[in-house]
Formats: C-alpha cells, sequence, structure tokens
C-alpha cells in the first residue's frame, strides 16, 4: 500500500533530494514550505545553497506537469505540492497559534482525517528534523518521523580507528621477536582497515601487551614507528593520543580524522604536530589552521575592525593553544610571534572555499559543523604534498540541520576508514582536567 509523507522545510533545506528518497510513495509539500524555502535562498551559507538548488529541482520538475495536480516520480512515486488541505480549523483547539511549523501540521492533519473516511486508508506520516514538530504530531495523533536517509552511522557505531584482542601469549612474543605479524594469523571473522590500531592483550590475564597498526595494505600489523617523546612540549598522555601523533606524523598519511569530547586534546595535538612539520622539518610550506564560523559561509561583517580583528573571537581557542604551545607571558606576544614566522596562518573557512591549497599542513577544527557538501569541497581542495586534519567532536553540533549521525565530520570517517590515505582515532579520555573530563561526561 502506498503511504504518504508530508515534507517539513528543514528535510530539504538539510537534503535538497529528499524527494526522491521515499520510493513509490507520495510525498507532500505543503505550500507554505515553499514560502520558507524562499525566504532562505538568498542566504549564503550551506543552507541558502539548498533553498535555491530545491527552487531549480521543482523547477525542473514542472516539464511533467502542474505540480499542484501532482506529478509521477521516476522513483515510482508521486511529488505534489499541496494547496487544497491547509485549512487551520481542526488545529485551532490544540494549537491556536497559525504559525509555519503549525500550518505544516495542519496540512498533514486534514490528510490523515480524510483519509479516514476511505475505504482503504492510506498511512500519513509527517516527517521533520524538528523534535517538536515532531512532538507536536504525535499530540494530534499524527505518525511523524525524523529523516534518517542521510543518516552515516549512529555515534555508538562509528569507527574508532582501534580496537582491542585478547590473545594467546606466544602471538604477542612472536610479533615481539618478528617485529611484525601477518594478519592472516589472527584468524580473525572482520576485516580490519588500513592504518587501524591493535592493542593486544593476554587472554591469559598478564600484563604481557603490545600496541600494534595495520599496514596500508591490510597484511600486517607493524609496530608504531614513533617514540613517546614530546614534541613542542606536548607529549602523549594515553594510548589514544600516542596514536593519534602516529597518524599526525606519519607523511604517508594525508589524512587523518579526530574526534573525541572537550578536552581531550585533539586540537593542542595536531597543533604541535603541524609546528613540528613546519618549523622543525620543514616538511611543509605553511601551517593552515581555519575553523567554520557557524553557519558557514555567514557574513562576519558586523563585527567592527580589519578581518582579522572580525575573525579573533572565532578562532580565539586556536589562540589559546598556540599561546599554551609557544609559552607567551604577556597579551599580543602570540600575534608577534605569528607575525614574525610568517609560516602559520589562521583562517575561517569562508576564506577557504575556491582555493588549491599545495604543501601545506591544513588543519580544520570544529568539522563536526560541516555538512558533507562543505567538507567534500574543503578536502577537494588540498593540493600536492598537502596534510589535512579534520579535527571536532560529533556530540557538539552548532548547526541548525546537522546531528551527530548526519555531519560532515563522520561522513568522512566512515567512508575513508577503508582508504590507505587516511587514518582516524576517537580519543576518549580527557586530558585537559578532572573537572572538564566530568563535565564532558555528566553534562
Amino acid at each position: 500500500m502506498r503511504k504518504i509523507y508530508v515534507l517539513d522545510t528543514n528535510v530539504l533545506l538539510q537534503d535538497p533530494n529528499a524527494i526522491f528518497a521515499f520510493e513509490d510513495n507520495e510525498v507532500i509539500i505543503p505550500a507554505i514550505v515553499l514560502e520558507e524555502i524562499d525566504s532562505k535562498k538568498r542566504n549564503a551559507d550551506e543552507i541558502g545553497r539548498n533553498a535555491r538548488y530545491v527552487s531549480r529541482l521543482l523547477d525542473g520538475l514542472r516539464a511533467k506537469g502542474r505540480l499542484y495536480d501532482g506529478i509521477e516520480l521516476d522513483s515510482g512515486g508521486r511529488l505534489k505540492v499541496e494547496l487544497n488541505h491547509r485549512s487551520f480549523m481542526k488545529m485551532q483547539e490544540v494549537f491556536g497559534e497559525i504559525t509555519s511549523d503549525n500550518r505544516i501540521l495542519a496540512v498533514a492533519l486534514n490528510y490523515h482525517v480524510e483519509e479516514q473516511h476511505k475505504d482503504s486508508p492510506r498511512p500519513v506520516t509527517l516527517v521533520s528534523k524538528d523534535t517538536l514538530v515532531r512532538i507536536k504530531a504525535d499530540v494530534l495523533g499524527l505518525n511523524a518521523e525524523d529523516y534518517l536517509t542521510d543518516r552515516i552511522v549512529t555515534l555508538n557505531e562509528m569507527y574508532p580507528g582501534y580496537l582491542t584482542l585478547h590473545v594467546h601469549p606466544g602471538i604477542i612474543d612472536t610479533f615481539y621477536n618478528a617485529r611484525f605479524l601477518p594478519v592472516s594469523s589472527l584468524n580473525l571473522s572482520y576485516e580490519l582497515h588500513p592504518h587501524e590500531f591493535v592493542i593486544m592483550k593476554d587472554e591469559l590475564g598478564t600484563s604481557k601487551s603490545a600496541l600494534l597498526k595495520v599496514s596500508a595494505d591490510k597484511k600486517k600489523l607493524e609496530p608504531l614507528y614513533l617514540s613517546n617523546e614530546p614534541i613542542w612540549g606536548i607529549g602523549a598522555r594515553n594510548v589514544q593520543q600516542r596514536m593519534a601523533l602516529e597518524l599526525l606524523l606519519n607523511d604517508d598519511i594525508p589524512l587523518v580524522t579526530l574526534t573525541g569530547k572537550a578536552g581531550t586534546g585533539k586540537t593542542l595535538l595536531t597543533l604541535a604536530a603541524g609546528l613540528m612539520k613546519i618549523e622543525d622539518e620543514h616538511k611543509y610550506k605553511k601551517l593552515l589552521i581555519a575553523r567554520p564560523v557557524v553557519p558557514m559561509g555567514k557574513d562576519i561583517g558586523y563585527l567592527p575592525g580589519e578581518k582579522d580583528e572580525k575573525l579573533r573571537p572565532w578562532m580565539q581557542p586556536i589562540y589559546d593553544n598556540l599561546e599554551f604551545l609557544f609559552d607567551t607571558k604577556k597579551p599580543g606576544d602570540i600575534e608577534k610571534i605569528l607575525a614574525g614566522m610568517g609560516s602559520i596562518q589562521v583562517e575561517a573557512l569562508t576564506y577557504i572555499r575556491g582555493r588549491s591549497i599545495p604543501g601545506q599542513f591544513i588543519i580544520i577544527d570544529e568539522a563536526q559543523n560541516l555538512s558533507k557538501h562543505e567538507v567534500k569541497t574543503i578536502v577537494s581542495r588540498v593540493g600536492e604534498g598537502s596534510k589535512i586534519v579534520l579535527v571536532g567532536d560529533p556530540e557538539q553540533i552548532d548547526h541548525p540541520y546537522l546531528d551527530s549521525s548526519s555531519n560532515g565530520l563522520t561522513y568522512v570517517v566512515e567512508r575513508f576508514k577503508n582508504q590507505a590515505l587516511s587514518g582516524h582515532i576517537n580519543l576518549e579520555r580527557g586530558e585537559r582536567s578532572h573537572l572538564a573530563q566530568l563535565a564532558a561526561d555528566l553534562l
């Protein structure tokens, strides 16, 4: 039986192709949704881009017929822009105010009531990214769902970058003697990923253990090549941080992703590794540090001053970490240091789009606030001889249309986990302070 899906505005603004995601069912776009999309089309950010895309998409579909009469889609479904089910009378007893959300709810409710008077009523479902809209639908007795088609993976299922194996102590001894271990000798029922870390522990309960890394071709387990020596005064305080440094300092891995809660050391470790590669090893020409001005592309001209002064509030967390690494004593010292070095550039992502960036160590902080399209735009800017590190916490999303399962950082982690050119680690233990760790866990 065909179903009826009524789409909220936020579904189309997050995924303009959502129209085609409902197979052979009927998709209803309330007229108020078109008005809301029209109000967003002049935005300079990702939301504006999607609004313009939806507008062009619907305009192209007009060639198949009048949208208010309904048109057939290639998927076998049907699309209709609704004009005849917008009466607000049935909503007034529960939600008296005529808001955009309530008008969308009214369309879904009127369809539901109409279907109930038919011999074979079709199920009516409201699809919305807005939690409160779904709650309101439930109050009205309507079925409501989140839009899940664009979800990559749930947060609990996201690839962590390492695993723990309990093995016979003889296997650990073999590794230490030969300095490598064939993956086939472990007889695993699942496949390991390139540059994935393996913590081996004695299954008999002794303290014997080993830390290994899967080779790029996934055929053997190798020892970590880096010692645990501090870099720029920063040393690994736990095993995940050591794994992160192994990836950050490996020139054969041009894409690294680091995730973790606040205080796990993601940004500080990445900056220290970048400074070592730029200033000590001269592997790259420049250290480029950027973070999204949320929402990305938003005009920041309302802040006073020149570009650097406008960016400072957004970039302050980066400057805080740089001040720690350079051990500055006075306010303003870090600006003098950066101006004198000339090899460190702090930018907003607004100014990176459209550039080609060769021979640089690139750090994208707060990457969880990027959409899939934005992260593709940024990673595809990386030129020959560059390394890019995406850092962020998927649990702290500031973007209004993203969540922990649909953001750009999660997207990159999952799509690149089988690629030899990338590596990933999820940092779990907070090292900023006991209070910071407790806050990250409890709040």
